[in-house]
Formats: structure tokens, C-alpha cells, sequence
């Protein structure tokens, strides 16, 4: 049965998510797959920045930190690259650029080999741009008039807007756009900072036979603040602690 899915605001490797990420782990193998690919356009310096960070949090909960070095669609490729991922307990997409973090792995073997992994039990989380890619559709924060582009699809029924509490507040009209500008089918979601929606896990997660990433499961709030179900209407909060079954736009 797949594992569970975690879709992060904010707060990757930091001990405000701890919890979710013992949760993720609980039960598991003790080994913490963890890419920095969305940050690989900033530079070394931001990638060194995300592998020690990434080290930080795999010491705190006592697991092996197994970093996976794409940083483009070649390195997606490798072979080694993407065998370093057979065995994890959880894989973690962390923050950056969403648009080219969905192009470096759509399709290549470290997509492949993650997908497999998650089949197979292992928990997967991404966090910001990884939250977003891991969605539907993406959309362009800097530029909201623009279409959103394609996601990897891994969750096929939301759009991500994460950092949602500081976005809501500079950003209104980004809310307003892609609410109005979603695909069809598509729910848009707010995940604020240092917050997570985890579906999947025993006690939290779906019901019965259901994929945890799949329309129409239960996904329970977790950490510091809240998510919001965003449609024309205005926004429904769903705060920490509280659950909602996620489901395309129209449906009950």
C-alpha cells in the first residue's frame, strides 16, 4: 500500500515540524531521502544551505540523512542516483523553484524510482515548491496572470499555494487569480507557514483500500497554524489538529 503523503507551507527540517516528520518516519526505515533540487537554480551555496539543514534534522530524529543530488534533468537520469532512493523511510522535496523542479523530474528514473518507493510504503513530503510541484497544477507566484503550468500529479486534485498566511496578506489579489484561474477539477488549497496536510498516516490519514494521495481522502492538519479550502465563495479554514476530505471543485 502507498505511503503517506505530506503537503508543507513551510518549515522543511526545522523543529517546529519535527513531529510531522517522526510521524512520517514512524514505523519506517530509519533513512531520510532528502532533495534539494527545486534550490539548484540559486547556486551551491543554497543547496549546501538545504544538505545541512537536511543533516540537522536527520540527527535530531536519529535516522541516516541520504542526500540525492539532481539538479537538472540529466542528473534525474542517473541511474546511481536514482538507486540511492530503494530503502527509504521518507523522501523529502524541499523549497525553491516549483516549476523547474517538476521539469527536472517529470519522467526520468529518480521520478520513477520515488514513485516505486512511495507504492511501496515509504512516506513522501514536500514542502513549499515541493508541495507544489507534487500538486495538479502550478502557479506562477510571480507572475499570476499567467496559466498555471503542469505538476507532477502525485496529488491529481489540488493546486498548493503555500506560505498561504503571508501570501493571503500581501498577495490578495495572487488568491483571487488562482482561485478564479484554477484548471477544472482542480481545488486550490492554502497551507500556511510552519503547517502541513498529511493524508495517509494510521490514526490521521484515509480509510480502507484508499491511496493516500487520491481524490476524495481524509487529510489531517498539522503543526503550528492552518490550511484553507479557497474557492469563489471566500475560504473555509481548517486549523491544526482538525481533518478534511479533499475533493475536486463541485464535489461533496
Amino acid at each position: 500500500m502507498a505511503g503517506p503523503v505530506a503537503l508543507v507551507g513551510s518549515g522543511e527540517y526545522l523543529p517546529v515540524l519535527e513531529g510531522v516528520e517522526r510521524a512520517l518516519l514512524a514505523g519506517r526505515p530509519p533513512r531520510y531521502v532528502q532533495l534539494a533540487t527545486a534550490a539548484a537554480p540559486e547556486g551551491p551555496a543554497s543547496l549546501r544551505r538545504w544538505h545541512d539543514l537536511g543533516a540537522e534534522a536527520a540527527e535530531r530524529l536519529g535516522v541516516e540523512q541520504v542526500v540525492v543530488p539532481v539538479v537538472d534533468r540529466s542528473t534525474a537520469d542517473d541511474a546511481g542516483l536514482a538507486a540511492l532512493i530503494a530503502g527509504a523511510g521518507l523522501i523529502y522535496l524541499s523549497g525553491g523553484n516549483p516549476g523547474f523542479l517538476a521539469d527536472a523530474l517529470r519522467a526520468t528514473a529518480v521520478w520513477t524510482a520515488i514513485v516505486d518507493a512511495w507504492n511501496g510504503g515509504a512516506a513522501l513530503a514536500g514542502c513549499s515548491a515541493g508541495a507544489m510541484a507534487l500538486s495538479a497544477s502550478l502557479p506562477d507566484i510571480r507572475h499570476p496572470w499567467r496559466p498555471a503550468s503542469p505538476g507532477l500529479g502525485l496529488v491529481p486534485m489540488v493546486e498548493v499555494l503555500p506560505h498561504f498566511d503571508r501570501f493571503a496578506a500581501r498577495m490578495p489579489d495572487l488568491v483571487l487569480r488562482r482561485v478564479a484561474g484554477a484548471p477544472a477539477g482542480v481545488r486550490v488549497i492554502g497551507i500556511d507557514e510552519d503547517t502541513a496536510m498529511v493524508s495517509g498516516l494510521d490514526g490521521w490519514g484515509s480509510s480502507g483500500s484508499d491511496r493516500p494521495a487520491g481524490p476524495g481522502t481524509r487529510w489531517t492538519v498539522m503543526g503550528r497554524q492552518s490550511a484553507w479550502m479557497l474557492d469563489p465563495g471566500g475560504r473555509v479554514e481548517v486549523p491544526a489538529g482538525s481533518s478534511v476530505v479533499l475533493n475536486a471543485p463541485g464535489e461533496s
